[in-house]
């Protein structure tokens, strides 16, 4: 069952506790990442476990290591070449976890590939919210999606920045700052039971017995209704081996938040949305270097706020998200829906 409370630290942990960094230290010694990655492979009954993760142990512990480099690297280097950084620090640590699962990763050339591409750019009056990303038929992205979250990409769908900034539940104050209205709503839990709050039925326009249909219907988890009060609706997810989604994890509040939009990616596994807006923005660093530096020096609209706040955020974050997945890729994921 997923426990959101925090650490001694003050870190939330989510099924077990997580200091960072140090928390991956478990998988640097040969010995005992041969002993994982043998469990990981007799749990999907691989043929000669014993002899693949004796061959894995030391390309999952360079994957490991190389991607903390990049991050540790990240963290000193200034803003202009940080999106670089992050990414391939995201990269690295993504392969490590795909080997848990795939013990012949990578088998063909064409996983190698980023798996998305980014629009030609830059026409006049270009804002990073309206920018688009478009899934490509093969590549990290699709291979990851499929591997990783049992979900299959559509060759040629897109996926804007705005909806998945709309997606990171630590931009919530940032959004309700600058936009004057929520983009979030903190979904409090108890045991199974998930409340949510009535005034959330002003944002989706419906009433208590239609929002509790319309959840039920999207959700990839079985929900019942429970007791509802004056101010909350009880749901209650029947299980526990899958993540709530489209509700997504709160890392500096150790809360649960459902985000109000209700664009496609709301069911990507945040690992995903990370993925795609660190891949843009390191685009963006590498190519649009005029437009990269105009927006650091010239701060002109709301892009800067978001895009600094997300790479500091995706900087602790999206090593938590890849740690969670390793020491817990036992759970089913769930289903990509509309929501």
């Amino acid at each position: 069952m997923f426990d959101f409370s925090k650490n001694s630290e003050g870190y939330p942990v989510n099924d077990i506790t997580y200091h960072g960094w140090s928390s991956f230290t478990r998988f640097f010694s040969a010995s005992s990442t041969q002993n994982y990655l043998k469990h990981k492979y007799e749990r999907i009954a691989l043929d000669h476990a014993d002899q693949k993760s004796y061959e894995n142990c030391y390309p999952f512990l360079y994957y490991l290591e190389h991607g903390q480099i990049y991050y540790q690297q990240a963290e000193k280097a200034p803003l202009l070449i940080r999106p670089i950084l992050l990414f391939y620090g995201l990269i690295h640590l993504i392969k490590a976890c795909i080997l848990t699962i795939d013990p012949n990763y990578p088998e063909t050339t064409s996983v190698l590939a980023h798996g998305v591409s980014a629009r030609k750019r830059k026409k006049q009056n270009y804002h990073f919210f309206d920018d688009e990303v478009k899934f490509q038929k093969s590549g990290l992205f699709s291979f990851m999606s499929e591997k990783m979250f049992h979900m299959k990409q559509t060759e040629g769908e897109k996926a804007s920045m705005g909806d998945l900034l709309n997606n990171i539940p630590e931009l919530e104050e940032l959004f309700l700052a600058i936009d004057g209205k929520p983009a979030f709503m903190e979904i409090k839990k108890e045991q199974q039971s998930f409340f949510f709050p009535k005034k959330i039925l002003d944002h989706f326009h419906m009433t208590e017995s239609r929002f509790i249909q319309y959840y039920q219907s999207k959700s990839a988890i079985p929900i019942t209704a429970g007791n509802c009060s004056e101010h909350a609706i009880e749901l209650i997810f029947s299980d526990h081996d899958r993540e709530p989604s489209p509700l997504k994890f709160h890392y500096e509040k150790g809360a649960l938040f459902l985000p109000l939009s209700k664009s496609a990616v709301c069911y990507f596994p945040e690992l995903l949305i990370h993925y795609l807006l660190l891949y843009n923005l390191s685009m963006i660093a590498r190519y649009e270097t005029e437009w990269w530096s105009e927006l650091i020096k010239m701060m002109p609209n709301k892009d800067f706020p978001f895009i600094h706040s997300f790479l500091n955020i995706t900087m602790k974050k999206s090593p938590f998200l890849a740690h969670r997945f390793l020491v817990n890729n036992h759970l089913r994921p769930v289903e990509k829906r509309q929501f």
